[in-house]
């Protein structure tokens, strides 16, 4: 179902589409966390890529991430787009903080 989603929508440039994660709703302990104390999740998997942008001498410089790379990400600077009923995230690349290793 996603795969079919993406075919229809993909960035532009140097944009990268992300899934948030899901909110940590239970401490290590297993104490349940109301709404408002989990704060924003920024970590996310980046879905899709756009192409990247050019450089100079014309040269396309590609996105620093790839799709199924876990990044983190700034808590403003977001553009919202729901596809499917669904909330994704629109980031430009150099908006991006890093990217976990596994």
């Amino acid at each position: 179902m996603a795969g079919q989603v993406f075919r229809k929508f993909l960035p532009l440039f140097d944009r990268v589409l992300v899934e948030r994660s899901a909110a940590e709703n239970v401490t290590e302990g297993g104490i349940l966390l109301p709404e408002k104390s989990q704060g924003k999740v920024l970590q996310a998997t980046v879905l899709a890529v756009g192409s990247g942008t050019k450089g100079k001498g014309g040269q396309i410089e590609p996105v620093s991430v790839k799709v199924g790379d876990k990044v983190l990400l700034p808590e403003y600077r977001v553009t919202k787009v729901v596809l499917e009923e669904k909330e994704y995230f629109l980031f430009r690349d150099s908006d991006i903080l890093g990217k976990y290793t596994e």
